[in-house]
């Protein structure tokens, strides 16, 4: 595409086409008190080399992860990406955003995602796994809607206190006018309260929701969550919003879980300020046909050769609106793409060595800062990357203090969480070295970081 600025008598033909004298017109609908009344504040037009050194000054402003010792989670997390993802994502046969309109002629891309569907497969420990959900959050509502629909008129949904607070909302916004009760379940010691959840379960809930691990860190008790859940004919829908565990933990498929979704940045996409997420969205086969997405199949042409096809597509721009059991449309297929390529890169070994190197950093930290004056961990058992501590502190002036010494120390519990108001979520991964831990540790204690 050419790039042919408008003229002014372009746009005064166009104006004069549309019956308009002028484009102020063209906002008449817009009050006046919703309208800037004054020019833009930016500068005067510059050449290209002047615009882009003034970008690059303001680019040089932003903080980036690498300036400050980081311990920031909560559902994206810092991992390290080997350059061959960069290298080998911009390959020409597999480089596209987009939903092929004429698939079977873009056998690249049709082979990325079918690799992606069947290496979350092997992660989750589930038998079919779709490719482009958005992020994890809308794939855990995705999820709520598949087991509204198979739940025979059930219209009630159990979610874990415990489950990412974005999860939890955006659940809710989907679910706003669907007439579906979402119900939360209480926690006990930062898992959800299986006592209470026994007592929850009726023939009313479709599905009940919970993170492995869940927002905090924790473990959940997915086999025993499981067993309750199927004696009331519901489905477990298990939440990964850090993946690299399931490396290192039983997989939600061998514990009992119906429905596993999960948020797939760990697996080679940066952080990039937060976004873009690749969501994931694995089910039994028995769900196959109800999934939202799409599924790519392998097969053999004429000739026997091996070939990849678009082999069910149930989004409403490729059937019947009635029909579609979602209305995502964009393809993900270069999320797809990076997931794909660093978990082949990686393999099951590497990727287990990973997910032990990340348990033993944040066992260390937690450890450490278990032991200070004036700090405790919050809740026992087992967790992955990140864990609570609860401060004798003000959270906020912990902060504050910890980011004078150029030290990002967690996520504030408090918003989201009433109970938690003097609780911090610490996240360590292997980008964070053993002496950023020892100073985080130090910065707490009130040291010299």
């Amino acid at each position: 595409m050419r790039y042919l600025p408008h003229t002014d008598v372009d746009v005064q033909q166009m104006l004069d086409q549309i019956g308009v004298s002028k484009i102020d017109e063209l906002f008449s609908g817009i009050p006046e008190d919703c309208r800037l009344q004054r020019p833009l504040d930016l500068k005067a037009a510059g050449s290209e080399s002047e615009v882009l050194q003034f970008l690059r000054e303001l680019a040089e402003k932003n903080s980036k992860v690498s300036d400050w010792d980081a311990f920031l989670g909560g559902g994206a997390y810092n991992h390290f990406i080997p350059a061959v993802v960069d290298q080998l994502v911009s390959r020409s046969e597999f480089y596209t955003a987009y939903t092929p309109y004429q698939p079977e002629i873009s056998q690249g891309t049709l082979q990325a995602i079918f690799e992606f569907q069947t290496l979350i497969c092997q992660l989750t420990g589930m038998d079919v796994a779709n490719a482009s959900m958005y992020d994890g959050a809308s794939a855990c509502a995705e999820a709520v809607l598949l087991a509204i629909r198979a739940g025979k008129k059930r219209k009630k949904v159990l979610l874990s206190q415990a489950l990412p607070p974005q999860y939890r909302e955006t659940t809710a916004t989907y679910c706003r006018y669907l007439d579906i009760e979402l119900v939360d379940v209480p926690l006990q010691n930062g898992l959800t309260d299986q006592v209470e959840l026994q007592t929850m379960l009726d023939d009313q809930v479709a599905a009940v929701v919970v993170g492995y691990p869940n927002y905090f860190g924790q473990i959940e008790d997915l086999a025993t969550i499981a067993e309750l859940t199927h004696a009331s004919g519901a489905r477990l829908v298990a939440a990964v919003p850090e993946p690299l565990a399931l490396a290192l933990y039983k997989s939600p498929g061998e514990l009992g879980a119906d429905i596993v979704v999960g948020e797939g940045q760990s697996f080679g996409i940066p952080l990039s300020y937060g976004g873009p997420g690749i969501g994931f969205f694995a089910v039994r086969k028995k769900d196959m046909r109800v999934l939202p997405g799409r599924l790519v199949g392998e097969t053999t042409d004429k000739d026997g050769r091996r070939g990849f096809v678009l082999t069910l597509a149930t989004r409403e721009q490729h059937i019947r609106r009635e029909k579609a059991t979602s209305n995502i449309c964009s393809n993900q297929g270069m999320c797809v793409l990076m997931v794909s390529i660093y978990l082949a890169l990686h393999g099951k070994q590497g990727l287990r060595q990973l997910a032990e190197v990340n348990y033993a950093k944040a066992s260390y930290a937690k450890e450490k800062i278990g032991q200070l004056k004036g700090f405790s961990v919050t809740f026992p058992g087992a967790s992955f990357n990140e864990f609570v501590i609860t401060c004798s502190e003000p959270v906020a002036t912990l902060k504050k203090r910890l980011e004078q010494r150029g030290i990002l120390a967690g996520i504030s519990l408090g918003r989201d969480y009433s109970d938690l108001e003097n609780g911090l979520l610490v996240c360590v991964t292997e980008q964070n070295s053993r002496e950023q831990i020892d100073r985080l540790v130090s910065a707490l204690a009130g040291g010299e970081a």
